[in-house]
């Protein structure tokens, strides 16, 4: 089922929903199920998982030469979204970025995720090489999310890399791309942000989900923003509780966001990050009720491998 009939069919009722890292190399299946199971109690529609782009290593060879080598610390998102499929009758959205993928590399994953019956993907740009600075796209490959987020709608009307394909039927993807109350890190301002969000919509984004943030009020004007500017698709809330207090300081250089003075003001008062943990789920309940109360379609949690935070903002929420 896609995202934007599990949202249609709620009726105004505010859905639960996670996001999940794939587990690092090594890690066996089990230990991601352990993660989700508590979970499931709230019935999640979808569960979204992301995927890391390569990352690189250099190796010394024979004479002191540097030799580039490419790595990867997680496994696939298209398994990971067939074995949670399988093991948990629950939709998935793999994310599809443009880094690390050519064209045709694109066409293939999304041809697999159509045989293995998943029809959501949510697009998304993606991060630049870890070290590297600023994006640069695979040879053949896509800069802009919005050029991959075309590539999908091709598909879904029966029109692929290779012309002289006949047999391939249109796949029938329900396309999400991400939106930034606190405006994309590379946009110049809110406004020129929204102009290609507006563009991604309507090319055929069906749906936005939002980075996460901790500041309603920013969530709501971001909506109000998107409305004017003639983006009427859902925008789903992206929420994430700080468990550490390193995180008061990592998550804004690293996702561009503000925290709530009121928020770092108690996260600097803790003593340890078992009262950090405390006061962000605290923070996130008292954000998710407000949110509910304005009727979001869903309150979508970032879980980042740790459900134990998620498992008890939902348990009083839901």
């Amino acid at each position: 089922m896609k995202v934007c009939d599990h949202l249609a069919s709620a009726n105004g009722r505010t859905l639960f929903t996670i996001e999940i890292l794939p587990p690092l190399k090594g890690e066996n299946i089990k230990n991601l199920f352990k993660n989700i199971d508590p979970l499931m109690e709230f019935k999640p529609p979808f569960i979204d998982v992301t995927y890391h782009r390569e990352e690189y290593v250099y190796k010394k060879k024979e004479g002191g030469l540097l030799e580039k080598s490419a790595t990867r610390k997680r496994p696939g998102t298209v398994g990971i979204c067939a074995a949670l499929q399988n093991h948990y009758k629950v939709d998935t959205v793999p994310h599809i970025i443009c880094g690390g993928f050519s064209r045709e590399e694109t066409e293939n994953a999304l041809i697999d995720l159509h045989f293995l019956g998943i029809d959501n993907v949510l697009v998304l740009q993606g991060d630049g090489i870890k070290g590297e600075g600023r994006f640069v796209p695979e040879p053949d490959g896509h800069k802009f999310a919005s050029d991959l987020l075309q590539q999908v709608v091709n598909m879904n009307n029966g029109k692929f890399l290779d012309e002289d394909i006949s047999n391939t039927a249109p796949t029938n993807f329900c396309i999400g791309v991400a939106g930034y109350p606190e405006k994309h890190f590379a946009a110049p301002n809110l406004k020129t942000d929204l102009k290609y969000l507006k563009l991604k919509v309507d090319l055929g984004a069906q749906y936005i989900v939002t980075q996460m943030f901790f500041d309603n009020a920013k969530y709501f004007d971001f909506v109000l923003k998107c409305k004017e500017a003639g983006i009427n698709v859902p925008i789903i809330p992206g929420i994430k509780p700080i468990t550490t207090k390193t995180q008061s300081s990592v998550l804004p250089t690293t996702f561009h966001i503000d925290l709530p003075e009121e928020l770092a003001d108690e996260v600097e008062k803790c003593k340890d990050n078992a009262a950090v943990k405390e006061v962000g789920i605290e923070w996130a309940i008292k954000q998710s009720k407000e949110l509910i109360k304005a009727g979001v379609p869903t309150l979508h949690f970032y879980s980042m491998g740790k459900s134990d935070p998620i498992y008890r903002i939902a348990k009083a929420l839901f």
